[in-house]
């Protein structure tokens, strides 16, 4: 099996209103999000992919979380903080934007893309037998969260 890897970083913040501990307030995190690709072959240019089609991918969704805060939707100051600030404000519906929370959020999209990828809507190509397998996303240097099927 080939994989690929294509690491994105940017700055966002979240609360965990449910957390008991200095988490509850806002707070930012220099963040990787890395995203696996995997495929049993290569294409005619010797890649599971190109690290571009990623970036297509992915950039637009990304973009949305750096320099905005995600919070839950549960959480008593969300609508506070939506009227002020917007669109910076990152809903999670009914539940803490943690780091797993996180992965899953990007793997969803990510497959979504891969799916709308293969059937031709990229500048670069990709094939049907390549898979999604996993999203990790960093909070800090020394800890992460993973999702993947």
């Amino acid at each position: 099996m080939y994989r690929i890897c294509k690491c994105i970083e940017l700055e966002s913040g979240h609360l965990l209103s449910k957390h008991p501990g200095n988490c509850q307030f806002p707070h930012g995190h220099t963040r990787s999000v890395e995203l696996v690709f995997a495929a049993e072959t290569l294409d005619d240019h010797e890649m599971v992919m190109d690290f571009k089609a990623i970036g297509e991918m992915m950039n637009e969704f990304l973009e949305q979380f750096d320099h905005a805060l995600c919070m839950n939707t549960a959480d008593p100051n969300y609508a506070v903080f939506r009227s002020i600030y917007g669109d910076r404000i990152i809903p999670f519906e009914q539940m803490d934007p943690t780091s797993e929370a996180m992965a899953h959020a990007v793997f969803r999209h990510a497959q979504a893309a891969l799916n709308k990828a293969k059937s031709g809507a990229l500048r670069y190509p990709v094939r049907d037998c390549v898979k999604l397998e996993r999203v990790r996303v960093w909070e800090t240097s020394s800890s992460w969260a993973e999702y993947g099927e």
